[in-house]
C-alpha cells in the first residue's frame, strides 16, 4: 500500500511538472480567457496529433494510432514511463489517462488541459484548477510552451530503456 501510495503521488507529480513548464506569461492581464473560443476538435488533432510534448524532464507522445499516449519521465531524478490513451472530451479540452510505472509500482494518472484562442492566440489551462498561460503567441516566440511540441515520436526509444530497466509491466 505504502508502494502505491509513493507511486501515485509519482503520477501527480509528472502532471504537475508538464503544467510547470508552460510559459510564465499569464494571459490574464492581456486577453480575457472567457473572451476567447475553446478550440475545436479538429483543432486540438491538428495540434497534438502525432507529436511529442517535450518536458523539462520527460516527454510525452500523442499517436494517432488508436489514440495512443506514451510517455517517459525523470523527475526528481526517478525513471517512470506511462502507457495509455489521450482524448478529447469537450471543445477546447484534452486529456491523456496512462498507468505510471516506476520502481515501487504503479497507478493511473489522468491529465487533462483546456485551450482557447483569441485570433492566432492560444491559451492553456491545466484542469481543474491551472491559471490561464499563453501556450502559442500570434506570433510564436521559441519560449512558447507550443515550441515544445514536435512532429514525430521522441518517447518509444527512451521509454524501452526505462521499461526494461523497470521490467515490463503489464
Amino acid at each position: 500500500m505504502r508502494s502505491a501510495l509513493r507511486t501515485v503521488s509519482l503520477a501527480v507529480a509528472i502532471a504537475a511538472a508538464i503544467g510547470a513548464t508552460a510559459s510564465v506569461a499569464e494571459a490574464a492581464g492581456r486577453v480575457n480567457a472567457q473572451n476567447a473560443t475553446p478550440l475545436t476538435h479538429e483543432e486540438l488533432y491538428k495540434l497534438y496529433g502525432q507529436k511529442s510534448w517535450i518536458w523539462k524532464a520527460g516527454a510525452g507522445y500523442f499517436s494517432v494510432r488508436q489514440r495512443r499516449f506514451t510517455a517517459w519521465s525523470k523527475e526528481n531524478g526517478s525513471p517512470s514511463y506511462g502507457v495509455g490513451r489521450w482524448f478529447i472530451t469537450g471543445p477546447g479540452k484534452l486529456c491523456f489517462k496512462a498507468d505510471w510505472h516506476a520502481k515501487g509500482g504503479s497507478a493511473p494518472a489522468t491529465t487533462c488541459f483546456s485551450h482557447r484562442k483569441q485570433g492566432s492566440l492560444i491559451l492553456q489551462k491545466r484542469e481543474p484548477n491551472g491559471e490561464w498561460y499563453v501556450f502559442k503567441n500570434a506570433r510564436a516566440k521559441p519560449d512558447d510552451e507550443f515550441a515544445k511540441l514536435r512532429r514525430g515520436n521522441y518517447v518509444s526509444a527512451r521509454l524501452n530503456k526505462i521499461e526494461a530497466r523497470l521490467g515490463k509491466v503489464e
